[in-house]
C-alpha cells in the first residue's frame, strides 16, 4: 500500500493545477550533445559550400569560351586570308570575339651546289587556325572573308579543335620544324663537310629525306664503312 502511494505522489509531482483542472508539467527539453551540434553544423557549411560551388562551375559554363577553330580556304590563300579577316576584325569591331588568326609555316632548308636556300612552306595547306569565341556574328565575319570556304565540321555547328593539337602547331619553335632538303640520291658522291669524318669522300647509298639524313660508304683506313649523315654535314660532289 505504501508503494502504490509513493508511486501516486511521483506522478501527482509532474502534474501542475491549471484553469481547466490538473495538467501534466512540461519536462524541460533535455540539451543536445555537444558534438552533435558540431557535426549538425559542419554538415551544414559543407552542403553550403558544394552548393555554391555547383553554381559557380553552372555559371562558368553559361559563359562563352574562346577556342581555336580550322577553317578551310582556297587552296594557296592561306596568307590572304589571314590579311583579310584581320582587316575584317578591325573593321567590324570583332576583336572582343576573334583574337588570333594564325597560318601555321615551317621553315625548309635546300641545300644545292653546296649553298643553302631558305623558305618558308605551309604545315597545313589550305586551312588556317582562328582563335575566337564562337557565336553567330563571329561565325558570320569569319566564314564571309574573301578566300574561306567553310569551318572544318559540320555546316551548322563548327568544331573547336583540341587544345593539345593546337599547342603543339603554335608553340613549335622555327628550329623544331625545320626541315633541310637535299637534291642527291643513292649513287651520288658527297664530300663529308663536319662531324668526325670531315674531308672525307663518300658515296651515298641510301636516303631518308623525312629525317634529313642519308647512309654513305666511306673509305677509312682502306675499308669501306657505312656512315649514317645529316644533309647539314655534307656536300655533292
Amino acid at each position: 500500500m505504501a508503494q502504490e502511494e509513493n508511486e501516486i505522489v511521483e506522478h501527482l509531482s509532474d502534474m501542475e493545477l491549471g484553469q481547466e483542472g490538473i495538467i501534466e508539467k512540461k519536462k524541460p527539453e533535455k540539451p543536445k550533445n555537444e558534438k552533435k551540434v558540431k557535426e549538425e553544423k559542419n554538415d551544414k557549411e559543407t552542403e553550403n559550400i558544394v552548393t555554391e560551388i555547383k553554381e559557380t562551375l553552372q555559371e562558368h559554363e553559361r559563359i562563352p569560351k574562346k577556342r581555336w577553330y580550322i577553317v578551310h580556304t582556297y587552296s594557296g590563300h592561306e596568307n590572304k586570308v589571314k590579311v583579310n579577316l584581320e582587316k575584317r576584325i578591325e573593321y567590324m569591331n570583332m576583336a572582343d570575339k576573334i583574337f588570333r588568326v594564325e597560318v601555321p609555316q615551317k621553315t625548309v632548308t635546300k641545300m644545292k651546289d653546296g649553298k643553302k636556300t631558305d623558305r618558308e612552306e605551309k604545315i597545313f595547306p589550305g586551312y588556317v587556325l582562328v582563335e575566337m569565341i564562337m557565336d553567330d556574328d563571329s561565325w558570320f565575319v569569319v566564314r564571309h572573308t574573301a578566300g574561306v570556304t567553310k569551318f572544318v565540321g559540320s555546316t551548322k555547328k563548327p568544331i573547336p579543335a583540341k587544345d593539345s593539337e593546337i599547342k603543339k602547331i603554335i608553340h613549335k619553335t622555327p628550329n623544331q620544324v625545320t626541315k633541310i632538303e637535299l637534291d642527291v640520291k643513292a649513287g651520288d658522291k658527297v664530300r663529308i663537310i663536319s662531324g668526325p669524318f670531315s674531308e672525307f669522300i663518300g658515296d651515298i647509298t641510301e636516303v631518308y629525306p623525312d629525317k634529313s639524313k642519308l647512309r654513305a660508304m666511306v673509305s677509312i683506313f682502306g675499308r669501306e664503312t657505312p656512315v649514317e649523315l645529316e644533309y647539314k654535314q655534307i656536300q655533292k660532289i
